[in-house]
């Protein structure tokens, strides 16, 4: 049929996906491990353990514990052995994390040059989105990963809600990402407050920052394509004069459109001269 995209076997990407799927089950393990070793701190302990707890500070805190009954003794060995396959996960988190991020910069991607995205964040961009120019501009983008709000005006009061609908591992990366930049004085943070103070809700402002965040991935990952088009076959995607750190920060100008309307049937994103 014409206008179908032909389907590649695209061996990085496939790589990018074994190992960022890899570092996402380390992370449930690590959350899996910490609850079952508070729940039983929190019996050998008066008072339990604090949420932030390291596999040094509980082995610290372990230490001054001596049951003296059975099932005391039994909670303390528990406890033991879940401290070491905390320490064998942290292990293997910190090794996947160095392969994953050896293995994103090896694309010559620039999204880790965004505030609030790392190299597993760069890697699920990378993996889900695929050929960025199958969307026609940023609102469809918006749109496909969550974070276009839904119109839910009634009479004379204007409003939006936040979409449930979308990708919904591109639409945590975003919101990772605006909670990054919500924590530290960057642009995204400013940008948030100016909402606020225009009368938007946390919730609103929120949702309008991720908005924003979502054009900024767009762009920057078009740019990446027409740096990789420039290179020719088997070129290093590259960084575009647009495309700086300067640029990674939510401005004024960016769109807070809804939901676009169906697409016009295309091939693909023309891509603009590479300056």
């Amino acid at each position: 049929m014409a206008g179908l995209r032909p389907v590649v076997n695209d061996e990085q990407l496939a790589l990018l996906r074994i190992l960022i799927d890899r570092r996402r089950s380390l992370g449930v393990d690590h959350t899996r491990i910490v609850s079952q070793l508070h729940q039983l701190l929190l019996e050998l302990i008066p008072g339990g353990a604090k949420k932030s707890l390291s596999a040094a500070q509980a082995k610290a805190l372990l230490a001054k514990v001596r049951p003296r009954d059975t099932v005391g003794k039994a909670r303390r060995r528990v406890a033991a052995e879940l401290i070491s396959d905390l320490e064998r996960v942290y292990q293997r988190t910190k090794d996947a994390d160095k392969e994953l991020k050896e293995l994103v910069a090896s694309t010559g991607t620039t999204l880790m040059d965004l505030h609030g995205i790392g190299p597993s964040g760069a890697a699920r961009l990378l993996v889900e989105v695929g050929d960025i120019t199958r969307f026609p501009n940023r609102a469809h983008f918006a749109s496909w990963n969550g974070t276009a709000p839904i119109d839910a005006s009634s009479g004379e009061q204007v409003r939006h809600r936040l979409s449930r609908a979308g990708n919904r591992q591109i639409n945590r990366v975003l919101h990772i990402m605006a909670t990054v930049q919500l924590r530290n004085p960057t642009e995204g943070r400013a940008y948030f407050d100016r909402k606020k103070a225009s009368g938007k809700t946390s919730m609103e402002a929120l949702r309008a920052l991720k908005r924003r965040l979502s054009d900024i991935v767009y762009r920057f990952m078009i740019n990446d394509a027409v740096a990789a088009t420039a290179a020719g076959p088997g070129g290093q995607r590259g960084t575009t004069t647009d495309s700086s750190v300067t640029s990674s920060h939510p401005q004024a100008g960016s769109s807070e459109k809804s939901l676009p309307g169906p697409a016009k049937t295309q091939l693909r994103t023309p891509l603009p001269a590479l300056s």
